[in-house]
């Protein structure tokens, strides 16, 4: 079981994608968090080149990411546990949980297959809807594939969603109001992703539902409802100041039972671990799922510390928890 005094924690951060800039941001935040509460814990920074440990803005050391080991102030070291803040790959798609997993080293998010299916949303929502479970309808393309505008639109009308199918913080996500602007809309989804998914818009109230297990079950956060000023809920929305975010959010209570036991359900069904959050929209009084972020946002503007607050919970509880949950998980 973890002590303070003795085990090693590392806060993986950064990341191969288009969300490293907030991930770092994440991880920051983690590490501050967990030193204040008096763990051992270290940054490891994740490029496509090299992984570092950053012991200071002017400080770095250099970290073996064939043997996990690093050497500081003259003692070698090995992480205990890792605790998981990338956003995109290789942390939410199942790299660094295949990685891991291998060496036998806990870590705070989904395994490989959880991580990799709910990264890619397209194969996650055809899932969850053999679950009975509400989703947008959908048309999949692939880079190179032919398709004709015309069908698109009839089958899912306008205005509609055009968004790369691996990747988050809404990079490469486009809202389509002319059918004139379709194709330019899956030209510039097709450069953050190989793979798109096109989804009828759904018009109701959006929320955002934060998951994680602790030593009494599975959790459900206060839930947050999302208004945003733009379009959508896109990267300035999120990370920019341009929505309101009013957690917990004001629903009806039958809207919270319904949409808090469905993201249980989901935590459940598809084996996902750690703080996970998934998004949905009410439509006729029913949510449709959008999307799970198995690696959610923990920024200062990021929804789950705001739902964290709203219930009381400190962050050092909610990391504290999730990292014995890890190591329980692979006890």
């Amino acid at each position: 079981m973890l002590s303070k005094n003795k085990s090693v924690i590392g806060v993986a951060c950064g990341g191969y994608g288009s969300e490293r800039e907030i991930s770092l941001k994440s991880g920051a935040v983690v590490l501050e968090t967990l030193k204040k509460s008096g763990w051992n814990v270290f940054l490891l920074v994740i490029n496509v080149e090299n992984w570092f440990i950053k012991v200071s803005e002017t400080e770095e050391i250099a970290f073996s990411k064939n043997n996990f080991y690093f050497n500081f102030k003259g003692a070698k070291y090995e992480f205990d546990i890792i605790f998981n803040a990338i956003h995109g790959p290789p942390g939410e798609d199942g790299q660094l949980a295949t990685k891991l997993n291998f060496k036998k080293i806990p870590h705070t998010s989904c395994d490989s297959f959880p991580a990799a299916l709910t990264y890619n949303k397209r194969e996650c929502l055809s899932v969850v809807e053999k679950y009975n479970i509400p989703t947008a309808k959908s048309v999949c393309l692939n880079k190179g594939e032919f398709f004709e505008e015309k069908e698109i639109i009839d089958e899912l009308g306008l205005p509609c969603f055009v968004k790369a199918n691996r990747a988050g913080s809404s990079f490469g996500v486009y809202r389509i109001t002319n059918k004139n602007d379709l194709n330019s809309g899956i030209k510039n989804a097709f450069n953050h992703d190989s793979q798109i998914i096109i989804e009828s818009e759904l018009k109701g109230r959006e929320v955002s539902v934060g998951v994680y297990r602790n030593k009494n079950g599975i959790i459900c956060l206060p839930i947050t409802e999302i208004i945003s000023e733009n379009e959508f809920f896109d990267y300035e929305a999120k990370y920019l100041g341009k929505a309101q975010e009013i957690t917990p959010a004001k629903i009806s209570d039958e809207w919270e039972k319904e949409v808090s036991k469905m993201a249980i359900y989901l935590y459940d069904k598809l084996e996902l671990k750690g703080i996970c959050r998934s998004e949905f929209i009410f439509v006729d009084n029913t949510p449709h799922l959008l999307e799970i972020n198995t690696v959610p946002g923990l920024t200062k503007e990021s929804i789950i510390p705001k739902q964290c607050k709203a219930s009381g919970v400190e962050l050092h509880e909610l990391f504290e928890d999730i990292l014995i949950e890890a190591m329980i998980k692979n006890s």
